[in-house]
């Protein structure tokens, strides 16, 4: 019988514990990471019943970080965020500030040191990566602009972190912890963190100079072998050595090494291949990274701190989503948003535990703050579920009361009336296009091209300023509301194109464009085949698919050739 079997245990014990209450978490409904944190606490020192090696789940850990961060990398997208910047950059700035003021208020209260009540307010600043893309997955709302707003402001969020996580360290003995082990402690921290800076921009610049041009091209050599493993292998290779390389050449955190490696592997032509091959290696480290969390959790603060850990759900539920909130309903956007990104960002996640970590490590976080973070996730992680699930009910709630919702939804807004340019005879027989996406695009283009007058409505402000600025008609809003399209001018115009969306939605559309023009003929973007032909047996408009079309033109063409080949004398 082997003695050296702490890591099997721990494996073995670990992944059945987080099976087990992942499968009841998602039978409840809830994020499956749940379970996970719970089969870590389950195994931890802190509670009776096999106990896991925390050494050696403090490694895992940190492979578990270095998945996750390479993981945020593939999916970080500058062309996501530049769509929703306006509001996503400000927006997620003031947010962090807001929830880190509160977080370190509350903590000096308690008596807790500048520097520990610093790393508190942070780590309750940032919301879960992986909870969110899961809430807004599940209620189909990832390429809605609700969901973009969510997903850029989160992007802007992370790389706050990351940013943290590099300039932490090197101030930990200014803000009153002390150095890591194995790194200089300068006496001038001055020059301690000018030093850090260079590195880190050191490293950036030859990840975005050599190695966005050298990964790619090694997993192209690597491709044309056709071997899947050394593929998978080539990725893996990448993410690990380069997070390794960073900490040992550039004095940079591995999580910051493993965010670019994700990044330079999402430059890659086979970025979509290396996600799908590399997924269930990053989801099992990513799920040792919670239990490892979990194991580090002492449940008896929640018997001992009761107040305390109320005072941190608070925080990061009342506080930051009402911050959030105010700053959407601000930036003009409607309530439906506003309460689409405060219920998003009302809960912590990944970030928060390894910024705990990282305080504890530099002695400037406590355990008891540790676990008060940690309390705080699995208590809002567990409650967002809800949160979301509430997001109609207010809404409508709110809409009854429309003193309420002229209070929070400002009036006057200049993007939801046409500009004055736009001249009257401009709003006869024009082509009322709904979104601005790919399709929307492409359709206003082709038509602009043609000298046809467009009239655009669109949910995303900044899509809304871009085409003004280029001389388009557009207004900002939901199409689903009579104002948007009195605003196009539909009562005027000879034909409404709508977008892929929401079938629901597409029937208010068409409802209030009959009504307000009978006359007027639509026609439809489906998103699927099955959606295609339930809106052709409800009669409401042509239906367009966009494989069906494309069937349809290759058809043609092939047929064409043919034509052209039958026509076309023999070669001798």
């Amino acid at each position: 019988m082997p003695h050296d079997v702490e890591l099997i245990i721990l494996l073995a014990v670990g992944f059945g514990l987080a099976l087990l209450f992942g499968y009841i978490a998602a039978r409840l409904r809830l994020p499956p990471l749940i379970g996970y944190l719970v089969a870590g606490i389950l195994i931890s020192p802190n509670t009776p019943g096999v106990v896991g090696d925390i050494h050696l789940a403090n490694q895992l850990a940190e492979l578990g970080v270095m998945f996750l961060m390479f993981g945020v990398g593939m999916h970080f997208s500058l062309n996501d965020l530049m769509q929703v910047k306006r509001i996503a950059l400000p927006g997620a700035i003031l947010q962090i500030t807001v929830a880190t003021l509160l977080g370190i208020g509350v903590s000096m209260m308690w008596g807790w040191s500048f520097g520990s009540a610093l790393v508190f307010g942070l780590s309750l600043s940032c919301a879960s990566t992986v909870v969110l893309l899961k809430a807004l997955g599940d209620r189909g709302l990832l390429d809605s602009v609700n969901g973009k707003i969510a997903v850029g402001w989160l992007l802007v969020e992370d790389l706050v972190m990351v940013l943290v996580l590099v300039l932490l360290p090197a101030t930990a003995v200014l803000l009153g912890g002390q150095a890591l082990a194995g790194s200089a402690a300068d006496e001038n921290i001055w020059l301690t963190l000018g030093i850090t800076l260079l590195k880190v921009t050191g490293f950036i610049a030859f990840m975005l100079i050599i190695g966005k041009r050298l990964v790619p091209w090694i997993m192209q050599v690597v491709a044309r072998l056709g071997s899947r493993e050394l593929f998978t292998l080539t990725v893996v290779a990448a993410a690990v050595s380069i997070a390794f390389g960073a900490y040992k050449v550039f004095g940079v955190s591995m999580a910051l090494g493993a965010f670019f490696a994700g990044m330079v592997v999402k430059e890659s032509d086979f970025s979509h291949r290396a996600e799908e091959e590399t997924l269930p290696l990053r989801e099992i480290f990513s799920i040792l990274f919670f239990v490892s969390v979990g194991m580090l959790f002492d449940p008896r603060i929640l018997l001992e701190e009761p107040l305390h850990v109320l005072a941190v759900v608070g925080i990061i539920m009342i506080g930051k989503t009402i911050a959030a909130m105010a700053l959407v309903l601000f930036f003009r956007y409607p309530i439906n948003t506003a309460l689409t990104v405060g219920a998003s960002l009302a809960q912590i996640g990944e970030f928060s535990f390894i910024l705990a970590t990282l305080g504890v490590s530099l002695q400037l976080l406590s355990l008891e703050g540790q676990n008060l973070i940690l309390a705080g996730a699995l208590i809002s992680i567990t409650l967002n579920t809800f949160l979301f699930s509430a997001i109609e009910p207010v809404q409508r709630w709110i809409r009854e009361r429309s003193h309420l919702a002229r209070l929070l939804e400002r009036s006057g807004d200049p993007l939801a009336m046409l500009p004055d340019e736009v001249s009257q005879d401009y709003l006869r027989d024009q082509v009322v296009i709904i979104g601005h996406g790919e399709v929307g695009r492409r359709i206003t283009k082709n038509l602009m091209a043609e000298n046809i007058k467009v009239v655009i409505a669109e949910e995303n402000r900044e899509i809304v300023e871009n085409l003004r600025e280029k001389g388009i008609a557009a207004v900002s809003g939901v199409a689903t509301e009579p104002g948007v399209l009195i605003q196009a001018h539909i009562q005027h115009a000879r034909l409404l194109v709508i977008s892929p969306m929401d079938i629901i939605d597409i029937h208010k559309i068409v409802d209030i464009a009959t009504t307000l023009n009978p006359q007027i003929q639509v026609l439809i973007c489906a998103e699927s085949k099955e959606e295609a032909e339930v809106i052709r047996r409800d009669n409401i408009g042509e239906v367009y698919f966009a494989k069906e079309e494309m069937a349809k033109n290759m058809s043609n063409h092939i047929l064409n050739q043919i034509e052209i080949a039958h026509h076309q004398p023999p070669s001798h």
